[in-house]
C-alpha cells in the first residue's frame, strides 16, 4: 500500500511540475518572459504559488524542467559506457546525440534562445555538472577528482555544445571538438597550416 501511495504521489508531482512548465512556456512565449509574473503562472496552472516555489526555486527554472536529467545522463555516459570504449569517446557520443539536434523551431528553444535571461541561465544551469561530471571522469581514469585534467575535461566538455550548435554542421563541429581535446592542438588543421614552411618569414 505505502509503495502505491508513493508511485500515485509521484506521478502527481511529476504532473504538476509539467503543468507548471507548460503554462509557463506558453506565457512566456506569448507575452515575453520579463511580461509575466511568477503568480500568473501558477494560476494558469491551477496551482498555489507555494506550491509553484516548491518545485522551481526561480522563474527561470520554470523553463528547465529536465535538468537533473541531463545531468544523470550524462554521468551514465561515462559509468555505463561499452565495454573497451574510453571515457572521453562516451562522453563524445552521448553529447553528439543529445547536443546537436536541438529542433531550432522548438518553443522552448526559440523562447531561451530570445531571452537573455534564459539564455544566462541555461549556460549557468549546464555549467553547474563540470563537478559532477569531473568525479565520474575521476572513477573512470583512476585519477583524483580535483586533478586538473578531470577538471579540465569536463570543463571543455561542457562548452562543447556551445560551440557546435553555433556551427552549421553541429554533429561534426562537437566531434572536431572531442578529437582536439584527446589529440591536442598540434594535430589539428590550423596547428599544420602555422607550421607549413615559409610561414614565418
Amino acid at each position: 500500500m505505502a509503495e502505491t501511495t508513493t508511485g500515485r504521489r509521484e506521478r502527481k508531482k511529476a504532473q504538476t511540475r509539467q503543468a507548471l512548465t507548460d503554462a509557463a512556456v506558453r506565457l512566456f512565449t506569448e507575452r515575453g518572459f520579463d511580461n509575466v509574473g511568477v503568480r500568473e503562472v501558477a494560476e494558469a496552472a491551477d496551482v498555489s504559488l507555494s506550491t509553484l516555489f516548491k518545485h522551481f526555486p526561480s522563474k527561470e527554472a520554470l523553463v528547465f524542467d529536465l535538468d537533473a536529467d541531463m545531468e544523470s545522463a550524462l554521468i551514465a555516459a561515462v559509468r555505463d559506457r561499452a565495454p573497451g570504449q574510453s571515457a572521453l569517446h562516451a562522453l563524445r557520443d552521448h553529447m553528439v546525440h543529445t547536443r546537436t539536434a536541438v529542433r531550432t523551431d522548438d518553443p522552448t528553444f526559440v523562447l531561451v534562445e530570445s531571452t537573455p535571461a534564459l539564455r544566462d541561465y541555461a549556460r549557468r544551469i549546464w555549467s553547474r555538472h563540470e563537478k559532477t561530471l569531473a568525479a565520474a571522469l575521476a572513477e573512470a581514469t583512476g585519477l583524483t577528482a580535483g586533478d586538473p585534467a578531470v577538471t579540465g575535461l569536463a570543463r571543455f566538455a561542457l562548452e562543447a555544445p556551445s560551440i557546435a550548435r553555433a556551427s552549421e554542421d553541429p554533429a561534426r563541429t562537437m566531434r572536431d571538438l572531442f578529437t582536439l581535446l584527446e589529440h591536442g592542438w598540434a594535430t589539428s588543421p590550423l596547428a599544420r597550416q602555422e607550421n607549413r614552411p615559409g610561414q614565418d618569414g
